[in-house]
């Protein structure tokens, strides 16, 4: 019986869930610069504070979460060897996630100046900066995503071939193995009569 943490669909899931949740915050405010308003100059009118969204706080963590998310789903079809490649993606995407959010959280500054330069028109200015709680929600969620990939190769040997030819494989000639299953249906036949055999 498959343990419930190794369910192919349990551990799909949770990994598209974390991925999209590492998308997710990227579309919220990572930091809140505060700037003079001599800085901002007249067109920016009482708007002292500036939100920057951790798309562009970290451009980087968008295009990982997606590849994450994509590498989870391709695991539900994905064969043995395939597996491990797709282990490593999701890991690599992972550690990067986490490096470029704690890059935001060492030096928010650093990561909100291309907002600074694209509202003042001045680049390398320095301001006041307040971190909020999303990027590390996306170094939290990163090193889960990790883990869940981590789970993929053990979880692995509990899932069962989904093609005919690994069904082949495993229980011997084509004809035995549909012999084994028991009951006949119409797709049965169909893949039967491709590989050459008469269901009746």
């Amino acid at each position: 019986m498959t343990p419930a943490w190794a369910r192919k669909s349990t551990l799909v899931l949770v990994i598209a869930v974390l991925a999209l949740a590492v998308f997710g915050t990227t579309t919220q405010t990572w930091i809140t610069v505060s700037l003079d308003a001599n800085q901002l100059g007249q067109a920016a009118g009482d708007q002292h504070t500036l939100p920057v969204q951790g798309s562009k706080a970290a451009t980087t963590v968008t295009a990982l979460a997606l590849v994450a998310l994509a590498g989870g789903l391709a695991a539900s079809i994905a064969g043995k060897f395939a597996r491990w490649v797709i282990t490593a993606i999701v890991l690599l995407a992972s550690a990067g996630i986490i490096a470029a959010a704690a890059t935001v959280l060492a030096d928010p500054l650093a990561a909100a100046q291309g907002s600074i330069a694209a509202a003042t028109g001045v680049t390398g200015g320095t301001a006041q900066v307040a971190v909020t709680v999303f990027p590390v929600l996306a170094v939290v969620a990163g090193a889960l995503l990790a883990l869940a990939a981590l789970l993929v190769i053990p979880a692995g040997r509990h899932w069962k071939s989904r093609t005919k030819y690994d069904a082949a494989k495993l229980g011997g000639p084509a004809g035995s193995t549909a012999a084994a299953t028991g009951p006949v249906d119409e797709i049965d036949s169909w893949d039967r009569l491709s590989r050459g055999d008469d269901p009746t």
